[in-house]
This record gives structure tokens, C-alpha cells and sequence, in this order.
């Protein structure tokens, strides 16, 4: 059930009822929102939808400093949306990779990308006014 769909239906329900499903489902909402909106988050998952990749390659395809995408990375692996594996090789070999979660947010990412193309002029002018 989509998210405007669920919103109807619980509007649809006893008040009691509704009372529960905002304090369960709006959290779990925001949460998301704030992670996905981060700085940088979201052009690092995009990224990483490539296939597992060594943080020099992120660093190299991406404007973001090291620092600044070292800590992004640490976040996110936090958060269960990427897998960090250390290969036992000298000099030691470092890749990220996206979990099942961060996988689950391709088709978030890819819908994002395409209502951008269809709807966002970069340079601030709307073209698509009253659609």
C-alpha cells in the first residue's frame, strides 16, 4: 500500500484507530525522509547501485571530500543500508556494498530520478507550471 493510500485509509478509520497508526507509521516516515535527504546520502546509495565499490572509486565519482564521505559511509553502514567488507590482503582492500535494506531503496532512488528529469529545470525555471 502506498504511503498516500495508507493516509486514506486510516483517515477512514475510528479515531482511536488513527491515533496509533500516526504515532507508528510518521516516525518511521520522517526517519527515512532525514536519512535518504542527508547531504550526500543519496548520490552514495545511487552510487553503490552499481555494485560493490572501493572508496577511492566513490570518492573519484562524487564532488565530496574524504572526510565528509568517510563519516557519510560509517553513517550509513550504521543504519544497516550499506556493508563494509575488509578483505585480509596486504595493503588491506576496503569495498562498500548496499544490505537488502539499502537495495530496497533502488526503486525509491530511480523514481526520484525520474520525476526529476521530467519535472526539475536546474537552473530554477519552471517549465511544467499548471501540469
Amino acid at each position: 500500500m502506498s504511503f498516500a493510500h495508507s493516509l486514506i485509509y486510516r483517515y477512514n478509520r475510528p479515531r482511536e484507530v488513527r491515533n496509533m497508526s500516526l504515532s507508528s507509521l510518521c516516525p518511521k516516515f520522517e526517519k527515512g525522509m532525514k536519512m535518504i535527504s542527508q547531504r550526500w546520502n543519496g548520490f552514495i546509495i545511487h552510487q553503490l547501485l552499481n555494485g560493490p565499490q572501493r572508496f577511492c572509486h566513490i570518492e573519484s565519482s562524487l564532488p565530496i571530500s574524504g572526510r565528509l564521505l568517510s563519516e557519510r559511509l560509517k553513517e550509513l553502514e550504521h543504519e544497516g543500508i550499506i556493508h563494509r567488507h575488509v578483505y585480509p590482503e596486504t595493503p588491506v582492500r576496503i569495498e562498500y556494498s548496499l544490505t537488502e535494506k539499502g537495495q530496497a531503496l533502488e526503486s525509491v532512488l530511480k523514481g526520484m530520478e525520474k520525476w526529476s528529469q521530467e519535472w526539475i529545470d536546474p537552473d530554477g525555471a519552471n517549465e511544467r507550471e499548471n501540469h
